[in-house]
């Protein structure tokens, strides 16, 4: 919040702050313009998500970047940005999906494509460089081998329909990982972004078994026993894993019949004070070592298929071949329109049926 320009990068860094693209933008002039704006702030970016602490002790490593974080929804994010403008007291955030385009829309983004850009698929960016995901969420089960109840351990969506174990998505009217659970299953029975009712039948018929439950999966839940079968993103299912008291009895897996696959992006605030250094700091990210570190923190990052992780990485991460089904949101605007529409549905056509 606090560095002015120094005078003799000034001309230079008001040129990067509105036209910062890696391909056209010396490396060396916008790392001297970040140093000398001297710090980033972010929000939406806590140490403990993604492994953001190894990402900010690099930057402040390699580059002096002083660093602060206030942790905000997606949608506090964009209204942040919003509501302060030329009072911006932040200059990056890490949002889902669905909001870079809604930030897009309210005109508080600035663009910056790293240097990394051409191995980001198509889908996950941005064409002029407003957004672009930087690691991806796929919707996964996580599942407890001692709770199934003498059934096998499900690998894929319609093993959920004849298991005897509890199936446990979480609150689809205010998680995004329970709804993004609900098109994932949509998707692997036939449906789409505009069609859930495969989804929606199957979870019906699952409740008229008595074997859905509204506990959310998280490590509180898991750890009491109340999460048989759980559906989530897939780094966190690897990360509450890793966080039991005994990780081998958790098993976690995409299922094989096919899901959805989303992410978080960063956004670059259009009134940040400190531009040059919220570009870097993206630039930072889509390197080797920024998807590396996003990686130590169980997300996937979106050049996975382009790194060589160290094999102690790699272990926190589901192989490659896993993810040979998934299936990234298409019509972004029909998902937003079902989304809204989905708890009243879930109540009247699912809940209804709970045992």
């Amino acid at each position: 919040m606090k560095q002015f320009f120094l005078a003799s990068l000034l001309g230079t860094s008001i040129a990067l702050c509105t036209s910062a693209m890696a391909g056209d933008v010396d490396l060396k002039t916008l790392e001297a313009a970040a140093k000398a704006e001297g710090a980033v702030n972010s929000v939406g970016m806590p140490d403990d998500w993604a492994n953001w602490k190894g990402t900010w002790a690099d930057l402040n490593k390699l580059y002096g970047l002083k660093h602060i974080d206030t942790d905000m929804s997606s949608a506090q994010e964009v209204a942040k940005f919003d509501a302060e403008k030329d009072n911006a007291s932040a200059d990056i955030g890490d949002v889902g999906a669905a909001f870079g385009p809604i930030a897009v829309a309210k005109g508080v983004t600035q663009p910056y494509k790293p240097t990394t850009w051409d191995q980001i698929p198509e889908w996950a960016k941005d064409k002029d460089g407003n957004w672009a995901l930087a690691y991806t969420g796929t919707i996964a089960f996580i599942i407890n081998k001692k709770l199934l109840h003498g059934s096998e351990a499900p690998t894929k969506w319609s093993d959920l329909k004849t298991g005897k174990y509890k199936v446990s998505i979480g609150d689809v009217s205010t998680a995004a990982q329970a709804a993004n659970g609900v098109l994932a299953a949509a998707l692997a029975n036939g449906g789409d972004e505009k069609n859930i009712q495969p989804a929606l039948l199957m979870f019906a018929d699952i409740a008229k078994q008595g074997r859905l439950s509204l506990a959310n999966p998280t490590i509180a839940t898991m750890e009491k026993g109340e999460v048989e079968v759980g559906v989530v993103w897939d780094f966190n299912g690897l990360s509450y894993r890793d966080k039991m008291v005994k990780p081998d009895d958790y098993i976690v897996l995409i299922p094989s019949d096919g899901s959805v696959i989303s992410g978080y992006t960063t956004i670059i605030n259009k009134y940040a004070k400190h531009p040059n250094a919220a570009k870097l700091t993206r630039e930072f990210i889509f390197s080797d070592a920024g998807q590396t570190n996003l990686a130590r923190g169980n997300a996937r990052p979106i050049r996975a298929e382009h790194l060589k992780l160290p094999a102690e990485v790699q272990a926190k991460l589901l192989p490659n071949e896993q993810y040979k089904t998934v299936t990234p949101i298409k019509d972004a605007a029909a998902w937003e329109k079902t989304s809204k529409a989905l708890p009243q549905k879930w109540q009247e056509e699912v809940i209804i049926n709970m045992q």
